[in-house]
């Protein structure tokens, strides 16, 4: 009879929550998403185009600079705070450029840099973009050796 009450209470509960709990409104999320993540796209453009223009540099060397820039520039917001105000509205428009790599490296560091050197920004640095790099570069092996079979 108790277990019985349980679970009633849990349902009771969860009903509680979604009903109280806010909608999210996806249309406007996704509107977000692509013209924040539209924006970073058309600065790195930019930049692509002033460094491989300006520099004279060859289009693979403009794009490896423009990598490094735009990393750059999404880890100083993300020290500046302006990229994680960014990433609330924009949500994945903001995470699945390269500045979004940069902003969860950065982030995990700032937040246990209080924790000391070793074991907070290093040991915690690659929190977030850990999993990423292992499973990216687990999936790139895989996509090698399937492409290398059927070649």
């Amino acid at each position: 009879m108790t277990r019985r009450l349980q679970t009633n209470e849990k349902k009771n509960y969860q009903k509680l929550v979604e009903n109280t709990a806010p909608k999210p409104n996806y249309f406007t999320n996704c509107i977000w998403a692509f013209v924040v993540g539209g924006i970073i796209c058309i600065i790195g453009q930019f930049v692509h185009n002033m460094i491989e223009n300006n520099l004279g540099l060859t289009h693979l060397e403009a794009t490896n600079a423009t990598i490094l820039v735009m990393i750059f520039l999404g880890a100083a917001l993300t020290g500046l705070g302006v990229y994680d105000r960014i990433g609330k509205k924009a949500g994945a428009g903001s995470i699945v450029p390269i500045t979004g790599f940069a902003n969860s490296v950065v982030s995990p560091a700032m937040e246990y840099k209080r924790e000391g050197f070793i074991f907070g920004v290093a040991a915690r640095m690659f929190i977030l973009a850990g999993p990423v790099l292992v499973y990216g570069i687990t999936s790139s092996v895989i996509v090698g050796i399937i492409y290398y079979l059927l070649k």
